[in-house]
């Protein structure tokens, strides 16, 4: 894979196909980005340029450029003569990512309130019954995956697909604890319950309580991360 530049299409319901030149850089970055978020590449976890390097068949400067990325969005710690590892999660960093998904997320759950179809309710139903599924399954990975598909459909439903973007980057390392979490007994089933709860809220275009709803979602984090941090004590800093 040395070649300099690779094609990907992405596709967007209801829009014209769009293309996305990818360095290799990027795709090196976008591999381990959701290794990092995923855990399967865990805090603490040392990466060594040559082995990437020989994974994705490339010399070792696109290697640097993903992990100076990855450096910057505080998902990789790099030593200067030591080596390069998996950062730790940042508690410090969780409350105030948690400030702006409120800010932000009140107000596209308010929205989506206001102007929600039909159609728009089936495709929140589609997705609480998804989730349903899988923690029935035990399935952590396709759960969180489910849970992301929520809060990106009520941001297209409010017409601020925009803000979801925004979002992701914020919200790292908030996704990193709540990867841990999401094992804990009960944790999916709360999830869901307030899935429906924000649903049934949107549904019945009470923005109040909908806002309401959301804001009590996004508050579990804290606590989560508080009985996480002790029961991984290696994971976060």
């Amino acid at each position: 894979m040395q070649t300099s530049d690779i094609l990907a299409v992405s596709a967007v319901p209801s829009q014209p196909l769009k293309l996305r030149r990818v360095t290799t850089a990027d795709a090196i970055f976008d591999r381990l980005y959701a290794d990092i978020l995923s855990l399967r590449l865990p805090p603490g976890m040392p990466l060594q340029e040559k082995r990437i390097a020989e994974e994705f068949n490339v010399s070792r400067t696109p290697v640097r450029e993903a992990l100076l990325r990855l450096s910057e969005g505080g998902l990789v710690d790099i030593y200067p003569q030591s080596g390069t590892a998996v950062s730790q999660v940042s508690v410090s960093a969780i409350p105030e990512a948690v400030v702006v998904r409120k800010a932000l997320e009140g107000t596209t759950v308010e929205r989506a309130a206001e102007i929600a179809t039909a159609l728009d309710i089936d495709r929140l139903d589609a997705i609480i019954s998804r989730q349903r599924s899988l923690a029935a399954l035990g399935d952590t990975s396709g759960f969180h995956e489910e849970d992301e598909a929520f809060h990106e459909a009520i941001a297209a439903i409010a017409g601020y697909p925009g803000i979801w973007t925004i979002l992701k980057t914020v919200k790292v390392q908030i996704d990193r604890a709540r990867r841990l979490s999401l094992p804990v007994l009960g944790r999916m089933e709360n999830v869901v319950q307030e899935h429906g709860w924000i649903r049934d809220a949107i549904s019945s275009h009470d923005v109040v309580a909908a806002h309401e709803a959301m804001m009590h979602h996004l508050s579990a984090v804290i606590p989560d991360v508080a009985e996480l941090r002790t029961r991984y004590p290696d994971y976060f800093r």
